[in-house]
């Protein structure tokens, strides 16, 4: 008992000891954090202390530096300022010395501008002394010569007139003649050379209004019973069909040259098919009518494809088409405006003129040709009213007006198309003339001119559209030519049969000829 009482009491007294001890000891060691703090504190003082004095003594030097710097610069801008004002006194005494010239030279012009109007006075009066001498000097020589000055001036301006006359018309006379030669070898070149490029067929196709019997036998089934068979084909084609003792032949007549060409296949169809009877003949001939309108836009079509020409309206492709039945003289109207307009392309080209638009001249010139025969009028006032119609250019309108020299050309491409329908129309083959006819015809033409009194030759130029008629000079004057060439153009009239026009020139030329020996 005592000693668990005994072990108690040292625990509690033990226990209050560690107590005290950890008392003791923690204000042993919150003792010597103080003193370390306050050494810290201490420390941390003294080196604020300084870090604050070397601020001060950098600050110090900072601010003794931008002094110095300033003082510096103000020195610098002193100095410059300084060299400024001495600059602009120099500019005002340099500005002050000029102002001195200037008012000296001014000084000195008003001097020398007295001295010349002085000069000038006196320039004057001497011109009115010598405009006396000289009207002293022209009464006297007028006196003397007898005329007056303006007299003399005609005079002098006649003879230097006549002089002038004589080198200008020689002059001119020398470049014409260069001119109409270098022009016309120009021409022949180039016209032989288009002719050379194209080439078309001697003979054209022919529209034929003659159709062929297998046999006699053949006309009474045309004819049929009581007439009916041909009175039915007249009335649905509108053709005459004349059938007399010809063997084996049928001739179809008719003012419109497409019908006549749908009786003739409508005919030759029948005949191929042998069922000849009215209700026949009118199946056959709506077919026939509807291909042939076909075939009709076909022919133009493949003109213009053939040409390169677009952007031509339908109903005018069809007029195109119907030139194919039309003929001029034996010739194929759509062959020869083909060939116009082939040709009018290369002569268009060689001038460098618009292709395109001339064949597109060259083509429709003869387009009137298509419906002549239905409407009043020529081929060229129609053509124009056509292609008014269609709104052509108008250097295709005028090209089709002036084409026969109805109306003036007013553009190269209208010529060129002239030009090329004479070239086209009359060269040997192209129309129903054999070579043999074509050149007797030529002959022809030589031997009228030759029969008139005073010629001395004629030569037929130009494919004959036109007779050079040379006279002989001793017996035919200047005004007796002109007599000739009426005399020439009303045999050619009335005793030959020719296509277009022929021109007829008179040459008479005087050549004085001496030998120095």
């Amino acid at each position: 008992m005592n000693q668990s009482m005994f072990s108690i009491l040292l625990g509690i007294i033990g226990f209050f000891i560690g107590i005290i001890a950890m008392i003791i000891f923690n204000y042993i060691k919150v003792s010597a954090s103080e003193k370390k703090a306050n050494k810290i504190l201490e420390i941390a003082k003294k080196e604020a202390e300084k870090i604050k004095r070397d601020n001060i003594l950098e600050a110090k030097e900072e601010v003794h530096t931008l002094k110095v710097e300033t003082e510096k610069e103000i020195k610098e801008k002193k100095n410059e300022i300084k060299e400024a004002e001495e600059r602009l006194l120099s500019r005002e005494s340099s500005i002050d010395r000029r102002d001195e010239m200037i008012q000296n030279r001014e000084k000195l012009l008003e001097n020398k501008e007295n001295n010349l109007i002085d000069k000038q006075k006196e320039i004057q009066e001497e011109q009115v002394k010598v405009e006396e001498i000289k009207n002293q000097q022209l009464q006297e020589l007028e006196k003397i010569s007898g005329l007056s000055k303006k007299s003399a001036r005609e005079m002098v301006l006649k003879k230097v007139e006549e002089m002038m006359n004589l080198e200008i018309a020689s002059y001119i006379k020398e470049r014409e003649s260069e001119a109409k030669l270098e022009v016309d070898k120009k021409a022949k070149t180039m016209l032989v050379s288009c002719m050379q490029k194209y080439a078309s067929d001697v003979a054209n196709e022919q529209t034929v209004t003659v159709v062929e019997l297998p046999n006699d036998e053949m006309k009474g089934r045309i004819i049929g019973r009581e007439g009916r068979n041909i009175r039915t084909i007249e009335a649905v084609t509108g053709v005459d069909l004349i059938i007399d003792d010809t063997p084996e032949a049928i001739v179809l007549s008719s003012f419109d040259p497409f019908r006549r060409e749908v009786a003739r296949v409508t005919l030759e169809t029948l005949i191929k098919d042998g069922r000849i009877h009215p209700t026949r003949i009118e199946e056959l001939y709506d077919k026939t009518n509807k291909e042939m309108n076909v075939k009709v836009r076909e022919y133009g079509e493949s003109a213009l494809f053939d040409l390169g020409i677009t952007k031509v309206d339908a109903e005018l492709v069809e007029l195109i088409g119907k030139l194919h039945f039309r003929t001029s003289f034996g010739q194929n109207a759509l062959m020869h405006s083909i060939e116009v307009a082939n040709i009018s392309g290369l002569l268009a080209a060689e001038l460098g003129e618009n292709t395109t638009l001339a064949k597109r001249a060259g083509l429709l010139h003869d387009i009137g040709k298509a419906v002549d025969h239905e409407i009043e009028g020529s081929h060229v006032t129609i053509g124009s009213e056509i292609a008014k119609k269609y709104k052509e250019s108008d250097i295709v309108i005028n090209a089709i007006e002036s084409h026969h020299g109805d109306t003036e050309a007013t553009s190269i491409i209208s010529v060129i198309v002239a030009i090329a329908d004479a070239l086209s129309a009359s060269r040997p083959g192209a129309r129903s003339d054999s070579l043999e006819n074509y050149v007797k015809r030529l002959k022809d033409l030589e031997n009228i001119a030759n029969s008139i009194e005073g010629v001395d030759k004629s030569y037929a130029v130009q494919a004959g559209r036109e007779v050079r008629v040379i006279v002989k000079p001793e017996e035919i004057d200047d005004l007796g030519s002109y007599k000739v060439a009426r005399d020439i153009k009303t045999k050619i009239e009335n005793e030959l049969q020719y296509p277009g026009t022929i021109k007829v020139t008179v040459v008479r030329e005087t050549r004085a000829v001496e030998e120095a020996k």
